[in-house]
């Protein structure tokens, strides 16, 4: 593995899953791999698990950890080739990539969708231009399309927790106050269709993914139908992909509850954080015994460790 930003980059999954459990075990059995290594965090937006599992996970292997907040604490970025910089930007992408890949061995960059371009979003806009000028590996901290170490210790979590061999997981759209990016929900299927799983997809009509993400994967617009028989119910909003970036004002009802959740009783829940409270999920679900949502944060830093150990052993 050269680079970490979508599942895509993985040479073999099972065994970035066993090294995931092994430095879960032993998370300090590695601290000579980063002695003396410094990985540089940037972040364009806001951040909490992301930000301190990563830092968590460096700290874990002897890392340097830099962090720099782009949004307010570097020159604005100019990321067009050929542009003439005489407005508002301050500093080309060129020039700040080829800084930071002297100052650190690894870089990890945090970046969201505008939700206003759909073409400029899904052309990785951010994250491609680093990457075309950087000389060290570059981790996704969450891209405008997807957030791979969330849905790498999605995977985890579901493989700690599952009763049998191929788990049903159902994937539900949930209501949310603001447009959020399918960064989320498109990473999460793209993980799952590499696991050993049956998936399906419900969300409303509208709401449907990416083809690119979600092609050949079932999609249920019925919630009470596609819960039924889950092992696996994992929550989250996403703004539309066809009419985009728009949100769903009319559908209260897709908030996950209690009665919800008695469609399929042995289920576990899962939803990745933030979570709006009694909106996308009501506080009855998300502080039962069937919830994994503090699990998930947890393998958060071992999700990242796995990754950052691979990637210097690969350097």
């Amino acid at each position: 593995m050269k680079n970490f930003t979508s599942a895509k980059d993985i040479d073999d999954l099972p065994l970035l899953l066993d090294l995931a459990k092994e430095v879960k075990r032993n998370p300090f059995g590695y601290k000579k791999t980063g002695e003396n290594k410094t990985i540089g965090l940037l972040f364009f937006n806001p951040s909490l698990r992301t930000r301190l599992s990563t830092q968590k996970a460096a700290h874990n292997l002897g890392m340097h950890c830099m962090v720099m907040n782009l949004n307010n604490e570097g020159w604005s970025i100019e990321l067009e080739d050929g542009a003439i910089m005489n407005h508002t930007s301050q500093e080309h992408i060129k020039d700040a990539a080829g800084v930071v890949s002297q100052y650190c061995d690894i870089l990890a960059i945090r970046t969201f969708a505008s939700l206003q371009d759909r073409h400029a979003d899904y052309s990785e806009k951010v994250l491609s231009r680093f990457m075309k000028y950087v000389t060290v590996p570059v981790v996704s901290l969450e891209s405008a399309t997807l957030h791979p170490l969330q849905s790498f210790a999605d995977l985890i979590t579901i493989e700690e927790k599952k009763v049998t061999a191929k788990p049903r997981v159902v994937l539900s759209w949930a209501p949310h106050p603001r447009a959020l990016p399918q960064a989320v929900a498109n990473s999460f299927v793209q993980w799952m269709k590499m696991a050993d799983v049956e998936l399906c997809i419900t969300n409303p009509i509208g709401f449907d993914l990416s083809p690119e993400f979600a092609a050949g994967v079932p999609v249920i617009h019925e919630q009470d139908l596609a819960l039924e028989g889950a092992d696996f119910v994992y929550a989250k909003n996403w703004s539309s992909y066809e009419n985009y970036g728009t949100i769903g004002t009319d559908h209260a009802d897709w908030m996950i509850t209690s009665e919800k959740m008695k469609r399929t009783p042995l289920a576990k829940f899962m939803h990745c954080l933030p979570v709006r409270r009694n909106v996308e999920i009501a506080d009855e679900v998300l502080d039962s015994d069937a919830s994994l949502i503090l699990t998930q944060a947890q393998n958060r830093t071992f999700a990242a460790q796995a990754v950052l150990l691979n990637l210097l052993r690969n350097a």
